[in-house]
């Protein structure tokens, strides 16, 4: 991967994509989250997507991305850790590859560049209509969250997990504040995102100049004070706190936050991925094998690991009859696994399934940007095969070493509501 600087933190990330016959361009806004202005940077990415100063007419966007061979337009927000982070994304065929020789390369920058720089504004605020409008669409969003079991289930035990931590922070908003939002405090949140955010763009297969030039066209004359970024952190060990919610639902369902008190080192990331996977991460994991084959005490269990909060996760969809014996019996291979013996076979087979993965990072443009993008959150650029080598390279020990540092802090329980069918 390529680095180029064009501005106190504003990057381009150049990523070889030869082998494709599309290319992808995407601008990162990252900066530090905030409770207070959460909502009203929720409802940002809807409302960008929607047009911009260029071309504020959706319907107008849509065919003027049809004539670009049905180039793709996208604006998404998430939580990365501590930090707030909204994607403009756009891609399409290469230059190569058009008929008439047109510079797609510009044309697909001028649009993505157009929509994170310059949204449609009506009397100096972004478009009230299309803020009320959006509005809507998030509230049907928040209010709609409790459809999903699994994923409400796992928000829930996270809201406990984190407290009042930064990481905490909801990826949506509140329900509770959406009908306060106005069209000015949007525009003062997307004033706020430009003015504190780091700039990553990422670039695959299109021209480098052409998106460096309008780079440079759309941060000349802003006010920028870059923020840095926060560090990785981990939520403090305590004792184990346990919650139960009654629904009326068939299936339970089951989450437990593990943190290990302290952030890990850089350096025992790779023996993270390899600990995680043998423990839930994999069909021949420990979860896989003996907590649903052998014991059928669940319908999935698995494990997940983020590093920039420290947190390790392992959900389960349960009879709730079996809810207990189910988290008594992860608990259970947890330790097994932190002070037993690991099998060279297991070992062998959990790290051949890793590298299939990394192997398998470069196979779509937007693995092969997710990749780096997590890796420049994390403050690195390893690619792909280097952290195949490492994965080779972790042995029992680390695995012992590496999970025995986690601790019980949240579990959260979906039980049947009283009078519910069985």
């Amino acid at each position: 991967m390529e680095r180029i600087t064009l501005a106190p933190g504003a990057h381009i990330n150049v990523l070889p994509a030869g082998k494709f016959n599309r290319c992808r361009i995407s601008i990162n806004f990252i900066w530090p989250a905030a409770r207070e202005w959460a909502t009203a940077e929720a409802l940002l990415p809807l409302v960008l997507e929607r047009g911009y100063q260029g071309c504020p007419d959706m319907t107008e966007l849509s065919k003027k991305l049809a004539r670009l061979y049905g180039a793709a337009l996208s604006v998404d927000g998430t939580m990365s850790g501590q930090s707030r982070v909204l994607t403009v994304s756009l891609s399409g065929i290469r230059d190569a590859f058009a008929l008439a020789g047109e510079p797609l390369s510009r044309e697909y920058a001028d649009i993505a560049f157009g929509t994170a720089f310059e949204p449609y504004r009506v009397d100096g605020v972004l478009d009230a209509e299309a803020v009320a409008i959006e509005k809507d669409q998030l509230r049907e969003l928040l209010e709609g969250e409790i459809n999903e079991k699994r994923s409400y289930c796992i928000r829930q035990a996270r809201r406990r997990f984190y407290g009042d931590s930064p990481a905490g922070i909801e990826r949506n908003g509140y329900l509770d504040e959406v009908d306060g939002l106005t069209a000015d405090a949007v525009t003062r949140a997307y004033a706020r995102m430009v003015e504190q955010a780091q700039i990553e763009v990422f670039v695959l297969g299109a021209d480098v100049d052409a998106v460096a030039q309008r780079l440079r066209t759309a941060l000349s004359g802003l006010r920028r004070a870059p923020e840095e970024l926060p560090a990785p952190i981990a939520m403090p060990a305590e004792e184990p706190r346990s919650f139960e919610e009654p629904l009326p639902t068939v299936q339970g369902k089951l989450c437990m936050l593990f943190t290990p008190g302290e952030p890990f080192a850089p350096q025992d990331l790779s023996a993270l991925r390899v600990a995680v996977a043998l423990l839930g991460g994999t069909p021949t994991s420990r979860l896989f094998q003996n907590v649903r084959e052998k014991q059928s005490l669940c319908y999935y269990c698995a494990a997940s690991y983020t590093s920039l909060t420290g947190a390790l996760c392992v959900d389960s969809g349960v009879e709730h009859a079996n809810a207990a014996a189910a988290r008594e019996s992860i608990l259970k291979e947890l330790a097994a696994l932190c002070a037993g013996p690991v099998e060279d076979g297991e070992l062998a087979d959990t790290k051949r399934a890793l590298k299939n993965q990394l192997a398998a990072v470069g196979d779509t443009l937007q693995g092969l940007e997710g990749w780096y993008f997590a890796e420049r959150m994390r403050g690195a650029d390893k690619a792909p095969e280097q952290v195949a080598a490492e994965v080779d390279a972790v042995t029992a020990d680390d695995v012992r070493r590496v999970l025995s540092r986690f601790r019980l802090s949240v579990c959260y329980t979906l039980t049947k509501e009283a009078g519910a069918d069985a």
